[in-house]
């Protein structure tokens, strides 16, 4: 029967008195050099993070600079199509031996100048389909928006609550640390048995294990949101949440009428599809228009080329449109506007389907949240207490210890995935609306 010592069973209880402190840091103890690749902490709260995200985003940047290059054609598209001037002379004429002879009788001086004038409204309809490139760019700039916060606020959520996670094991981590340098410093006095203390480093390599792997999926989830973000990347991004706004958050506010309503009238993806079922239309009214030649209207002047001196005279002229008269382009542009309206209805129904599908989740993730018992953590003070007394009297082992506190950390670790199962189903209801409902 192995002897007690009573100075393990206090380093034991320390230990586990850090384990239940209450802790904010989960990244641990850096290694040498690890320090250089995190340098700064930014502690930021939702609407922070997102007006960064606003100002410092260089994919936004971007597509702001393709709504301005559309924008710009459309003034190109305004512009009239410039005259043609054209003149001509004599470099030389033999018989009178003069260069460049300007005038009557040597020389001779003819000029045109002509007007290109479009018909069948090509001019407006190139117009038309330069506005709708411009819309389209500004609907994917706001779909990309829509996109990029979502990205941000489900990263910025994901990150809170691993970190909480992660705390249980950094927690449970350091204590275990604490009882295994305490029993190495007894080795060989027989207090503990040689088992025992190998169950115990085995479930702190387990625990370490974990938890590095935890870390790494925090690390991945901040390297994303630091893109989003466009922060440097030695910069630690510490998410704070309004624990009582995601508390009040309840999908029964919103019925799904409603809820797809919203997504028809705001979701920027079905606003792309709708104005390229529009570009598509408006690009087979200008080929039409195409089939159509345009007139060009010119006034001539030659001085001694024709049968009087100073001929002036006016043109027209037009192609005969009976080769090509863009029946290949026409056909094509046709054949676009029922591609364009097939998307937009397959878009129209993923929207419906998006909705539907989110609302679901949420009241489903909603119903599990208000099925954890609010006074488990009181309870399990009380219970904790119980069991310390049981194990500083030795009326129970170190292991049976330990499981008691390894099933807690499971159950935390559970509690932290179910609540950001829930606020990720909300984050799902703003994205597939295109709003901001929660």
């Amino acid at each position: 029967m192995r002897k007690y010592c009573p100075s393990i069973g206090k380093i034991a209880l320390a230990s586990v008195f850090l384990w239940l402190s209450p802790r904010t840091t989960v990244i641990g103890q850096a290694l040498p050099g690890e320090q250089q690749l995190q340098s700064d902490t930014l502690r930021v709260g939702l609407d922070s993070a997102e007006n960064i995200f606003v100002r410092q985003n260089l994919s936004l940047l971007a597509q702001r600079y393709n709504v301005s290059a559309q924008d710009a054609l459309v003034l190109q598209a305004k512009l009239w199509p410039n005259p043609n001037l054209s003149l001509s002379t004599i470099i030389y004429n033999g018989d009178a031996e003069k260069w460049f002879a300007f005038g009557f009788p040597y020389g001779e001086v003819a000029g045109n100048i002509s007007q290109l004038i479009m018909l069948a409204g090509k001019r407006g309809k190139s117009i038309d389909i330069a506005k709708a490139n411009t819309k389209l760019a500004q609907y994917q700039l706001y779909d990309l928006l829509r996109t990029l916060k979502y990205t941000l606020r489900t990263d910025f959520y994901n990150i809170y609550y691993l970190m909480q996670t992660a705390s249980v094991y950094d927690q449970e981590i350091r204590a275990l640390q604490q009882v295994v340098t305490a029993y190495n410093a007894q080795a060989g006095k027989g207090y503990i048995a040689e088992s025992e203390v190998v169950q115990i480093k085995a479930q702190l390599y387990s625990l370490q294990s974990e938890y590095n792997d935890l870390i790494n999926q925090i690390n991945d989830t901040e390297s994303e949101l630091k893109l989003v973000m466009q922060v440097k990347n030695t910069v630690y991004v510490a998410p704070i949440v309004d624990t009582m706004a995601v508390k009040a958050m309840e999908p029964s506010k919103y019925g799904l009428g409603p809820l797809i309503d919203s997504a028809m009238a705001n979701r920027t993806d079905l606003m792309v599809a709708k104005e390229n079922t529009e570009i598509n239309k408006l690009q087979y009214s200008y080929q039409k228009a195409l089939a159509v030649p345009d007139l060009t209207l010119s006034l001539n002047y030659d001085q001694q080329g024709s049968f009087v001196h100073n001929f002036t005279s006016f043109g027209a002229s037009i192609d005969l449109p009976f080769l090509n008269r863009n029946q290949g382009n026409i056909k094509s542009a046709k054949a676009m506007i029922g591609f364009a309206e097939a998307t937009q209805k397959s878009t129209e129904l993923t929207v419906q389907e998006n909705v539907y599908r989110a609302l679901q989740k949420a009241y489903a993730n909603q119903k599990l949240y208000q099925n954890i018992d609010p006074a488990f953590a009181a309870e399990f003070e009380a219970l904790s207490r119980a069991e310390l007394e049981n194990y500083e009297k030795r009326n129970i082992g170190l292991l049976q210890f330990q499981a008691f506190y390894d099933a807690y950390k499971q159950n935390v670790v559970q509690v932290n995935t179910i609540l950001f199962n829930r606020v990720s189903s909300f984050e799902d209801l703003n994205f597939y609306t295109g709003t901001n409902l929660y």
